[in-house]
């Protein structure tokens, strides 16, 4: 057998890992964080029952929305420095979006600043 077969790999190593490994290591941080973002997003939206389908409202949770939208405002607020303007300002705008539509859709109010991700990015009226 020839020493590149997976049987003689050393213990440990997955080829598969491995190929995985290099493609990551060719994608830049931005494209990272903002995908990650992107991900986030998608999700809150979904949970905010912003989904275009007609069962939209079955898939409302906002106390999920509320993780990821807090979640994707501390991924935002502290990569802008990092991944610049341009891409942080897209993120920001999606994640006001979704911090309004988040208030729309909840029954109870949260106060001024204590709605999902407003520790990190201030009141969202």
């Amino acid at each position: 057998m020839s020493s590149s077969t997976p049987e003689s790999a050393s213990p440990g190593t997955d080829p598969a890992v491995d190929g995985a490994t290099r493609d990551i290591a060719d994608v830049a941080a931005v494209e990272v964080i903002t995908t990650a973002a992107v991900h986030l997003m998608s999700a809150a939206a979904v949970k905010c029952g912003l989904a275009e389908e007609a069962d939209a409202a079955e898939h409302l949770d906002l106390d999920e929305a509320r993780k990821l939208i807090t979640a994707l405002a501390a991924l935002v607020t502290t990569s802008a420095p990092d991944i610049g303007n341009q891409h942080a300002r897209s993120l920001r705008d999606g994640l006001r979006s979704l911090q309004l539509a988040f208030r729309e859709a909840s029954v109870v109010p949260d106060a001024p600043g204590e709605g999902p991700g407003e520790k990190f990015t201030g009141s969202v009226v």
